[in-house]
């Protein structure tokens, strides 16, 4: 079992930075790609950025040379630096933990707000 616990969010003005760190503990399984998404009020929940164990990131085309996520295994922890935020960065950042090769598993953290307000 894998928890997820995330740090680091608050309030910013547009324009600003924000961190936020997630630290799993347990034994985060091989092959996993760590993770965070993000859920605005009204709206379904969506990637914001990825990073395999080997260190290949995927970004959502919103925050693409804004955010940049970064990983270190040994630590088993995922940290979003999230720069020039916009007033639609703001939402409930989720960190996640999956494996998609057999046996799978999928850990979600429980959420941290992000509010970007003038």
């Amino acid at each position: 079992q894998v928890q997820l616990l995330e740090s680091g969010g608050g309030l910013a003005q547009p324009g600003g930075s924000l961190t936020l760190f997630c630290q799993a503990s347990g034994t985060v399984p091989g092959a996993s790609v760590m993770g965070w998404y993000r859920q605005a009020p009204g709206r379904q929940r969506e990637m914001v950025a990825t990073v395999t164990s080997g260190g290949i990131s995927d970004y959502a085309n919103s925050v693409e040379g804004r955010f940049t996520i970064s990983r270190n295994n040994a630590k088993n922890t995922v940290t979003l630096q999230m720069n020039s935020l916009q007033f639609e960065d703001t939402g409930v950042y989720f960190c996640r933990c999956r494996r998609r090769i057999t046996p799978t598993t999928d850990y979600w953290g429980q959420g941290i707000q992000v509010t970007v307000s003038s």
